[in-house]
């Protein structure tokens, strides 16, 4: 049924698809982002959408102020007015383990979900397609990251009253339901060849790639990880001094970036350098993260002195 419901949507692969839609969404965010008016409303959060001065949040402007704003401005703080509580985090994460053990059964049984998503392939995409090994390696991969990242949300996320734009919220939910897919569809052709739950998936010596690619990957889980203990460990608001941020804003960005890439590397097809779609959902990570980084160290400068992060870059040394 799957199949043939995808047959139905002649004309489309949901790869080509999947890739221009991370681009995209990546070029919406940077233009949202380089207007201020659309920043503060809609993508800062936290800390960084805090005055660093002792203004207090929600405090009313002058009346001549209000004689000013457009009708423009007022749908836009009415849209903006929807927000959640930024613990909602958490709940990414849920969702994202919920969706690894469920796209665990849907691989390994070809079920129906599975069959929805392979309808939306090109044969032309099957052609060149990651192995059974790739694909197990590459889930096994993010569904540990997803794991881990549920376990750090609840150890050491800490109450707040921060909140964020609800539209932030939904992303969140879309980027790890697509991210979840994106991981193995370009394996679909294999997986498809043969009913056997592991197909020919069997343990073999490591690949060069494999040998470079999983050591990086585990460094830099580890680094994120030891990012968000210490983070956790601060006292509200505080500069951090460990020797992770001593040069980089936010190093915890800069891992989760690695990861993607290390995975992107692991997944790529035959002939290819990397697995694309991957490589597009990195795009879009990057971006997200980098204008929250950028955003982090103009609040740190405004609230503990330019010069005391003058020095450090904001995800990537020594290029940004």
């Amino acid at each position: 049924m799957g199949l043939a419901l995808g047959h139905a949507l002649a004309g489309l692969d949901l790869i080509d698809l999947m890739r221009g839609g991370y681009v995209t969404l990546a070029a919406g965010i940077l233009a949202v982002n380089s207007f201020e008016f659309l920043r503060e409303r809609f993508i800062s959060y936290g800390a960084r959408s805090l005055p660093s001065t002792s203004t207090k949040e929600g405090k009313e402007p002058p009346a001549d102020e209000k004689a000013t704003v457009t009708t423009a401005s007022r749908i836009l703080n009415s849209v903006a007015a929807w927000d959640v509580p930024h613990s909602y985090f958490t709940q990414f994460y849920y969702c994202s383990v919920a969706l690894s053990f469920f796209w665990w059964y849907q691989l390994l049984t070809r079920g129906w979900a599975f069959q929805l998503i392979a309808g939306m392939v090109d044969h032309s995409s099957r052609e060149s397609s990651m192995s059974f090994n790739q694909i197990f390696l590459c889930w096994g991969l993010f569904t540990i990251q997803a794991c881990r990242r549920l376990y750090e949300c609840i150890s050491f996320v800490k109450p707040s009253k921060s909140r964020m734009f609800g539209g932030l919220w939904l992303y969140g939910f879309a980027y790890y339901i697509a991210m979840g897919v994106a991981i193995w569809i370009e394996g679909t052709g294999t997986l498809l060849s043969t009913d056997k739950p592991l197909g020919d998936a069997s343990l073999t010596a490591p690949s060069i790639r494999s040998l470079i690619f999983i050591p990086i990957f585990i460094f830099a889980s580890g680094i994120q990880h030891d990012c968000h203990e210490y983070l956790a460990s601060l006292v509200k608001y505080t500069l951090p001094v460990h020797p992770a941020f001593a040069r980089i804003i936010s190093p915890h960005y800069t891992a989760e970036c690695v990861i993607y890439l290390a995975i992107s590397f692991l997944a790529a097809p035959p002939g290819s350098i990397v697995n694309k779609t991957v490589f597009s959902g990195l795009i879009l990570t990057a971006v997200t993260l980098g204008t929250s980084a950028v955003a982090t160290k103009q609040w740190y400068g405004e609230k503990f002195g330019k010069e005391m992060v003058k020095d450090r870059w904001i995800m990537l040394p020594p290029v940004w």
